[in-house]
């Protein structure tokens, strides 16, 4: 773990899903909720409730409109939080859109609720996020991803090897408080591959892997894994869905 204090606190909520805490202020990123939990449980088992958010300024993130990351039900939280915001990418589709909504393409900049949110373009669908508030700078990356997968033809792989290496290039020299990146244990030997780029261009105090539902072993394989040696002790080890973290 860094040692650097930051001053945030980052709750896991499933897969991609994180809440980041700053002060009065609560970013909450690419929240779906999975079965069995779907309708009961509290922020420590990682489900979130508009009363569990009151009092708080709110700013609601998805990246993409799959399943595993956007649950429309997250829009209802309006009727209880009429000052709540939305960030969503264009691909999503409300059948009612909230008052407080902001429509994001990839490759653009916006400023919203005292933030500088910029976006990339996903490899899959969507957009990564980066957003700056006056207290932190992180980075959320949806499902941009080096998604090589086995099986897959030769020439499918080389093309999101250099759209993905497009996207990070764009980054070369920034740093990031935060950074939530993808290590997906089915992409077999290839799992931290979009991790390890996204280092070598960028820079992160802190590391939140994700999309690995509940893969929790994917830690154990990444601190032994000799390619994070250069920033395996700023890895964040998540162990449970509701983990909360004082960074």
């Amino acid at each position: 773990m860094a040692n650097e204090k930051i001053g945030a606190e980052v709750r896991f909520l499933f897969n991609s899903g994180f809440i980041v805490k700053t002060g009065k202020r609560l970013l909450i990123f690419d929240y779906y909720n999975p079965t069995p939990l779907a309708k009961t449980g509290s922020l420590d088992k990682g489900v979130v409730t508009p009363e569990a958010l009151r009092g708080f300024d709110v700013t609601v993130f998805a990246s993409h409109a799959h399943m595993d990351h956007f649950n429309a039900s997250v829009l209802n939280w309006e009727k209880a939080l009429p000052e709540i915001r939305y960030i969503l990418s264009s691909d999503i589709k409300p059948s009612k859109a909230p008052a407080h909504l902001t429509l994001v393409e990839p490759n653009r900049t916006y400023e919203v609720g005292g933030m500088k949110i910029r976006t990339l373009n996903s490899t899959d669908q969507g957009v990564a996020f980066i957003v700056e508030t006056t207290a932190l700078k992180l980075y959320h990356a949806g499902d941009l991803n080096w998604w090589h997968w086995d099986g897959e033809p030769d020439g499918e792989n080389e093309d999101m090897a250099i759209r993905y290496k497009a996207e990070m290039d764009k980054l070369q020299g920034e740093t990031f408080d935060l950074a939530f990146v993808p290590a997906d244990p089915r992409l077999g030997n290839e799992y931290l591959w979009g991790l390890d780029y996204f280092m070598s261009r960028a820079d992160a105090k802190i590391i939140f892997p994700m999309h690995f539902f509940n893969e929790f072993s994917v830690f154990d394989r990444l601190e032994k894994d000799l390619t994070a040696k250069e920033y395996r002790g700023r890895v964040m080890r998540i162990t449970r869905r509701g983990e909360t973290f004082e960074i």
